[in-house]
């Protein structure tokens, strides 16, 4: 199994920043993907960034495509979701996700961003 925690976020005002990490821990060997996803009040969950464990990939939804970057340090287990120019409508309940053969998926239990306007 693979544990994950989130940290790093809070309120901020619109145009401000945050960093959200993700460190993982457990048979973390066997990652080979991790990704964040969000959840607006009253919204379905929506991906955000995706990273392959080996750094060389990297996507994103086009609602943060320019203002948010996924990274990830190996040595330590961590994905960071770096986030730029924020809007109100980032506000939401952040969480990692990370991907293990087949087709297995754990879940971190979740962080909230609030940005005001």
């Amino acid at each position: 199994q693979v544990q994950l925690v989130e940290s790093g976020g809070g309120l901020v005002q619109a145009g401000g920043s945050l960093r959200l990490s993700c460190a993982a821990s457990g048979r973390t060997f066997s990652m080979y993907v991790m990704d964040w996803f969000r959840q607006a009040p009253g919204k379905e969950r929506e991906f955000v960034a995706t990273i392959s464990w080996s750094g060389d990939n990297t996507a994103y939804a086009d609602s943060v495509k320019g203002r948010f970057t996924i990274s990830r340090d190996g040595a330590k287990n961590t994905v960071y979701l770096q986030m730029n120019s924020l809007k109100p409508e980032d506000t939401a309940v952040y969480y990692c996700r990370a991907g293990v053969p087949v087709s297995v998926y754990y879940w971190g239990q979740g962080i909230q961003v609030t940005v005001s306007s």
